[in-house]
């Protein structure tokens, strides 16, 4: 990690999902003292009570494991899935994973502080793993440069790093990649329904290039064109989650489906490119988790789709977010480092 932002102290970041949350210690001199996922049950689904224990007990877990004593922490990186502000609070209506009545509203970054009674700095999921990406390519040169990143999963998150600090926005919801609008000219069959997604706008990034896109759109469609295929007879959900192990044996109804998720994303970036011109592009998620075949075919899918002047290919890079699962976590803590950082 960058030395322009070394400090006094470990931080530890804490990445939670549906069912997991996973933890790391990042040291003083910038090194992960661990190098694989380190995880527990979330406890997300019993409220907010048994998550904040879940995490208190991930916390000394991953202390334990690496023999740094609690009093060595300086901050905790905390990471969720959105919507949340960029204090941690879960929207009104609550978030992914986050559905119950309790926690609409609920502000997770100060119920942890003061549980830790610790620093806590909140980045959300998608942020999380796009600084992580950031500083893992450009490592001492992250402060100098810029990135765009996708997360593809349930929905479409996304991040925009500038000098190596993520770009939250006045509201803390900038990055939101998923719902930039893009054109659907010539991405879409002829005869194939605009997609709509869940938060309303028709034909944005997420509508196509997510799990929930896959479900409400482009299966659906697919299964029409390929009368006769396995998944025709599974419930629509049961079948979407089926699509990337097809896509990876190269079934053609899948691959048609993620040729117009790679579309979609190059598209995503072209209006990137034109907007904040960054150094990398970065694609994580679910793809990341995929074969390696599949998974560079898929990343070169996106490539060409990415409409980049000769100047923009001569300096960016389009890459996969490393280290897949633990990205999260390890963004969370290098968001916590700098701010430990900024406050000395």
């Amino acid at each position: 990690m960058s030395p322009a932002s070394v400090s006094p102290g470990v931080v530890v970041g804490l990445d939670i999902g549906g069912t997991s949350t996973n933890a790391t210690v990042l040291d003083g001199s910038g090194t992960f003292l661990v190098d694989e996922l380190v995880e527990i049950p979330s406890r997300v689904l019993e409220g907010p009570a048994a998550t904040l224990s879940a995490l208190e007990t991930a916390l000394d877990g991953v202390l334990a494991r690496t023999a740094v004593p609690r009093t060595a922490v300086v901050a905790v990186g905390l990471d969720t899935p959105g919507p949340a502000s960029a204090d941690g609070v879960i929207a009104s209506r609550g978030a992914t994973n986050f559905s119950q009545p309790e926690w609409r509203g609920f502000d997770i970054r100060t119920a942890l502080a003061e549980r830790l009674r610790l620093p806590v700095v909140y980045t959300n999921d998608a942020n999380a793993a796009a600084l992580y990406a950031h500083h893992a390519h450009f490592g001492a040169d992250a402060d100098r440069r810029s990135s765009v990143a996708a997360i593809v999963g349930t929905g479409l998150g996304g991040g925009v790093v500038e000098s190596g600090r993520v770009v939250q926005g006045a509201a803390g919801m900038a990055g939101e990649l998923g719902h930039v609008q893009i054109p659907m000219h010539g991405l879409l069959a002829e005869d194939q329904p605009l997609p709509v997604c869940n938060c309303g706008f028709v034909g944005d990034a997420e509508s196509v290039a997510s799990l929930t896109g896959i479900v409400k759109s482009l299966l659906p469609y697919w299964l029409t064109r390929y009368p006769g295929h396995p998944l025709a007879v599974l419930p629509i959900g049961e079948a979407a989650r089926k699509v990337r192990g097809l896509g990876e044996a190269g079934d053609e109804l899948a691959l048609a489906v993620f040729e117009q998720q790679a579309a979609a994303l190059g598209r995503l970036f072209t209006i990137a490119a034109n907007f904040t011109d960054p150094h990398a592009y970065f694609l994580g998620g679910g793809v990341v988790e995929a074969a390696p075949a599949f998974r560079e075919w898929f990343l070169e899918r996106v490539r060409a789709h990415t409409g980049l002047r000769a100047e923009q290919r001569a300096v960016a890079t389009l890459e996969l977010v490393p280290d897949r699962d633990m990205a999260g976590a390890r963004g969370a803590a290098i968001a916590a480092r700098d701010a430990a950082v900024s406050a000395l």
